[in-house]
């Protein structure tokens, strides 16, 4: 072999070892539709299966996962605290799918929205978007009257959910473009938000619902409208629940607190909460929502002195 042989030979086994140690190129691959789920079927029977085993025929790719099934029966307002808590943590592009739908054959609105944010969310129009749109804005919705997007043939009037709300989440998880659902409509039904109020004794709002299965009880009170009232950790607090008066050690966590003990704390989304470390709350002191609260300033006299 001449030198000019043996030279382009160790270039090209050179050039092949560099190939074969190169790491392939991955694939742009499409990320997988997601539908979060919600209701308040409760799993006592086979209705959320049901919906499931629905939108599974439409978008077989489709990953589906929950918030919960246990929303109090016919609380809207729960059911949009909820979707308003997990919504965050999704990424554009994601189905929510919410039937608290009390109003379920009625002339109310079956429809789609999307938010600012990019997510859709197919639910009836009762107001259950309002804390989602209140938070990431409203982009556009459609009513869903095309029967393409339901599940034919025929829709019976006590289970839209099976009916009319998992196929339309199905047919946008596999990528149907919503606009042809049905007519789009720019009015919304909209929650009335309860909103604490502040005054100069302290602050009044309401127990909104409860952290189950801890019983513990959750209000409308952020902790930046607490902070105001001059409280550090610590502290005893004078709170009323339902205009009975208590003292509360507002503190950071529940073990801060004996097993059996009451606390007042901030939870994990940022609003006041009262729990009873290793007991249950609600069920101890037959406290469930909705119930007044209020949270005296700090040193502000009590009530008749």
């Amino acid at each position: 072999m001449t030198r000019t042989r043996l030279f382009a030979f160790a270039l090209g086994l050179c050039v092949l070892l560099a190939a074969c140690n190169r790491r392939p190129a991955q694939p742009d691959l499409p990320r997988r539709a997601t539908i979060v789920f919600m209701t308040d079927f409760g799993t006592a029977n086979d209705a959320a299966a049901i919906c499931r085993a629905v939108m599974f025929n439409i978008a077989p790719e489709a990953r589906i996962t929950d918030i919960t099934h246990q929303v109090t029966p016919f609380s809207i307002e729960e059911g949009a605290r909820f979707l308003a808590g997990v919504t965050p943590y999704y990424p554009a592009g994601t189905v929510f799918l919410a039937v608290i739908d009390p109003g379920v054959g009625t002339a109310r609105k079956a429809i789609i929205v999307k938010s600012k944010k990019g997510q859709f969310f197919v639910l009836p129009d009762n107001g259950l978007i309002t804390p989602v749109l209140e938070r990431d804005g409203f982009d556009s919705a459609h009513e869903i009257t095309n029967t393409a997007w339901m599940l034919e043939p025929a829709v019976s009037s006590t289970f839209h959910g099976r009916d009319i709300f998992s196929p339309a989440a199905a047919h946008l998880a596999a990528g149907w473009d919503f606009a042809l659902a049905g007519p789009e409509i720019g009015d919304l039904v909209r929650l009335r938000t309860k909103v604490a109020a502040t005054t100069e004794k302290g602050i009044e709002g309401e127990v909104i619902g409860l952290d189950d299965p801890f019983g513990s009880l959750i209000t409308n009170i952020s902790a930046d409208d607490f902070k105001l009232l001059g409280y550090a950790l610590g502290d005893k607090v004078v709170v009323e629940i339902d205009k009975k008066p208590l003292t509360l050690p507002y503190l950071k966590t529940f073990m801060d607190v004996p097993v059996g003990d009451p606390l007042l704390y901030v939870d994990s989304r940022g609003l006041m909460a009262i729990a009873l470390n290793q007991g249950n709350y609600s069920r101890k002191f037959n406290i469930v929502p909705p119930a007044s609260v209020f949270m005296a300033k700090k040193g502000a006299p009590r009530k008749g002195k």
